[in-house]
């Protein structure tokens, strides 16, 4: 398949496949979860991860890229550890972990003899050197005159005291959120398309969000090889850049497709009609 047909595309196919057509160093930005664990076995597919990790570093523009959000289950009271042993599979084939980062997410109490996994890995890596960065700001508590806490100042010799008053002064308005990324899950919080959960595992659209307005530009391309219900590409389409979806199944491509919109709406059996999205 020629690449300039692939972007803004929705392909049904097994993405080491797929990706084959993808020219080296040509991808800005991958944002994907894939299966992992004893959930590895996708509708009877499963994924060649070693496999797939080259791939990346071969379409991975310099400077490109990938965040990979994985967790680990728990087997026979053991977690994996697989998040883990890719992360440094990883950074063996050339990547550098950039950024360790965590989607803490509400999730319902079970009975396990342990505190409740409450959260995922968001691997953030990169090939080289960071090029793109557009930080998410929050607002900061102690800003400006109101930064100078009420107490007693003792000055040392060397007037550190002064010094730390004159730093709390200069607080700036702004500055960037820590990597612990908060996200209510569940109808209506996921995603407001309610067809999306067909799918068994489903992204917030605000955490691909998130990572979109990170770590790419308007016009670059976003590459999602394990698609499921179409989050990344919409996200990315929204967001005004290409994208390139990728699933192996033929049922969430049509589910995906119905998401993005845009394209051929083939007949999802469930919800063939727009009215599917609130």
């Amino acid at each position: 398949m020629n690449f300039k047909d692939m972007t803004d595309k929705v392909i049904c196919g097994d993405c080491l496949e797929v990706m084959k057509d993808i020219p080296s160093k040509s991808i800005d930005l991958t944002v994907t979860s894939p299966p992992y664990d004893n959930l590895r076995d996708y509708k009877g597919y499963n994924f060649d991860f070693e496999g797939l990790a080259n791939e990346l570093f071969r379409t991975t523009k310099d400077r490109g890229v990938v965040v990979w959000v994985v967790g680990d289950a728990t087997i026979n009271g053991s977690e994996t550890g697989t998040s883990f042993r890719q992360a440094l599979f990883f950074k063996e084939i050339g990547f550098n972990l950039h950024d360790t980062m965590i989607y803490a997410c509400n999730k319902p109490p079970l009975t396990h003899k342990r505190y409740e996994q409450s959260f995922e890995y968001m691997f953030v890596f990169i090939k080289g050197n960071i090029k793109t960065f557009n930080p998410i700001l929050k607002k900061n508590e102690y800003v400006g005159q109101n930064s100078i806490r009420n107490g007693n100042w003792a000055s040392g010799k060397d007037n550190s005291a002064m010094r730390q008053r004159e730093e709390k002064k200069n607080v700036k308005e702004y500055g960037i959120i820590n990597n612990i990324w908060y996200y209510e899950t569940g109808g209506n919080k996921t995603t407001k398309d309610k067809i999306a959960f067909e799918h068994p595992a489903i992204f917030p659209e605000k955490l691909v969000e998130d990572h979109i307005k990170s770590w790419s530009n308007e016009g670059d391309i976003v590459l999602d090889p394990f698609l499921g219900s179409g989050t990344t590409a919409k996200v990315a389409k929204k967001l005004k850049r290409k994208y390139i979806g990728i699933d192996i199944s033929e049922e969430y491509c049509k589910l995906a497709r119905l998401r993005v919109g845009g394209q051929k709406k083939v007949g999802f059996e469930k919800c063939k009609k727009l009215e599917a999205f609130e």
